[in-house]
């Protein structure tokens, strides 16, 4: 999986005071990812991170040229429309009440797109086996009233798994969970992202957990956003050990440098 953005502007129009205007939100970013791994993206609230997450996968809002200049490269293909190989995991589960934790994992196979290249029974046989995979065995006729937030967060995720995605599109996913949860479900993440060879776009605002999870944190700047680190992690996982490390602790505190500096560039 190559994924480049060439020279990426988005600009939205805005209304000040009655008047029309337009707002530069991302301004010329050139970023090139290649093959599968967890990259972070991090930044000020409010600088362009999740607007860069749905650019990578296709995501384009109606009435809104997105983006306003450069391109999306998926292996040599420029994207204009969503990917059907993406799928994004949100921090709210957007699993349905009235649907059993099995029902909310089969959806996606319920949908035309899915049901015309997956049959019934594989169908089956992959929510059978994420269910499993994400320890909710036992709980597949449970609703989502009923389950902690970290295990609604587990349907969501093997929702998500269950169409083999090639990409991965992970915005702020464990952000309300309590931290030992939210631990579990990054040693979760670690090990789906090892078993399926997945490419991972992963927004955090939690610098340890960017240091846990991330093969690669690129770090924004505030609007409009520029790319103000670009960092490479290379300690084999898990890293436990490792963030006791002055080398972690010193890439936690140029992480953290960046973000409370809100710094335009490099």
């Amino acid at each position: 999986m190559e994924i480049k953005l060439v020279g990426i502007t988005q600009v939205y129009p805005v209304k000040t005071g009655g008047k029309a205007g337009l707002n530069t939100v991302i301004d010329n970013i050139n970023l090139s990812f290649s093959g599968p791994g967890i990259n972070v993206i991090m930044g000020p609230s409010g600088c362009g991170k999740s607007t860069l997450m749905r650019m990578i996968g296709g995501v384009r809002p109606q009435a809104v040229p997105t983006p306003s200049k450069g391109q999306i490269v998926v292996n040599g293909v420029e994207v204009h429309d969503q990917l059907d190989e993406a799928v994004t995991v949100f921090q709210q589960y957007s699993n349905r009440p009235d649907l059993t934790v099995r029902q909310n994992v089969m959806f996606p196979f319920t949908l035309k797109f899915w049901k015309s290249r997956v049959s019934k029974e594989e169908a089956q046989q992959r929510v059978s086996e994420m269910i499993k995979v994400v320890g909710l065995e036992g709980k597949e006729d449970h609703y989502p009233t009923q389950l902690s937030g970290g295990q609604n967060q587990r349907v969501a995720l093997a929702r998500a798994m269950a169409t083999r995605p090639k990409i991965l599109l992970m915005d702020e996913p464990f952000g309300a969970l309590d931290p030992l949860t939210r631990e579990d479900m990054q040693k979760l993440l670690l090990q789906l992202q090892a078993d399926h060879s997945m490419f991972v776009v992963f927004i955090t605002h939690d610098v340890q957990e960017a240091l846990v999870v991330g093969d690669r944190v690129v770090i924004l700047s505030k609007q409009p956003a520029t790319i103000a680190d670009d960092i490479f992690l290379t300690a084999p996982k898990p890293r436990t050990a490792w963030l006791q490390t002055t080398e972690a602790r010193e890439l936690k505190q140029r992480i953290l440098t960046k973000l409370v500096n809100k710094v335009v560039s490099t």
